[in-house]
């Protein structure tokens, strides 16, 4: 999934960064309120981390401007900041976030609750997710087909949970891309075919369909509608 963070502490900015990428997520990171509205804006991301004490642009104005979009995607919003009082939170919650962690934290309590939004924003609740045979389980990465584990890149993983989430949808290209890659992505036209090959020599069992159905003109879809 596609993860905007909007950090203007560099150090900070940076770890979380690689630490979401090394977890497959595809991440676009801005340090100032201007470029992070204009990415918001620009883009559909599955969460957007926020701080709130933001030079140009303070983090409540840029989660106003988003929450008052009437007829765009409204991503969820995780506030991250070490503004922790009660009435912090309050302002922060009202204003239209969807979560609210205090600095300092752990990165593991970070990314759960990140995965947690990117489940909640695909009414996907449960952490397991099962399409004929094929077993999901969200909060470890772990893949298995018919009880036997799959071993998956990064990208694989992101690529196939995108899929799963919008199981029994037809999802184009643009999609994919558009999810799975961040902005500064320098990958080839052909990537996700190139990646639903790999995924397909990987899940396919010999003398059965194929789980991932490639629709003619409009993209790919993975198993029936729930």
């Amino acid at each position: 999934m596609r993860v905007l963070i909007v950090e203007d502490f560099a150090p900070l900015r940076e770890s979380l960064a690689q630490g979401l990428r090394d977890s497959g997520f595809a991440v676009d990171a801005a340090a100032g309120g201007r470029e992070g509205l204009w990415l918001a804006e620009s883009n559909p991301y599955d969460v957007i981390v926020l701080d709130l004490m933001l030079p140009e642009i303070d983090g409540l104005a840029i989660l106003r401007r988003i929450r008052a979009r009437k007829d765009a995607p409204q991503p969820p919003v995780l506030i991250l900041t070490a503004r922790d009082t009660v009435s912090d939170r309050v302002m922060g919650l009202d204003a239209g976030a969807d979560d609210y962690l205090a600095k300092p934290f752990a990165f593991e309590e970070l990314l759960a609750r990140v995965r947690a939004l990117v489940r909640r924003g695909y009414q996907q609740r449960a952490q397991v997710i099962e399409i004929d045979g094929l077993r999901l389980e969200t909060s470890t990465q772990r893949v298995a087909r018919d009880g036997r584990d799959i071993r998956l890149t990064a990208r694989e993983y992101a690529l196939l949970e995108y899929l799963a989430f919008r199981r029994g949808q037809v999802v184009s290209r643009a999609d994919i891309w558009e999810h799975v890659y961040d902005f500064n992505s320098t990958a080839a036209s052909n990537v996700v075919d190139v990646y639903i090959g790999y995924l397909r020599r990987k899940l396919d069992v010999p003398g059965q369909p194929p789980l991932i159905e490639t629709v003619r003109g409009r993209g790919f879809r993975l198993g029936r509608a729930p």
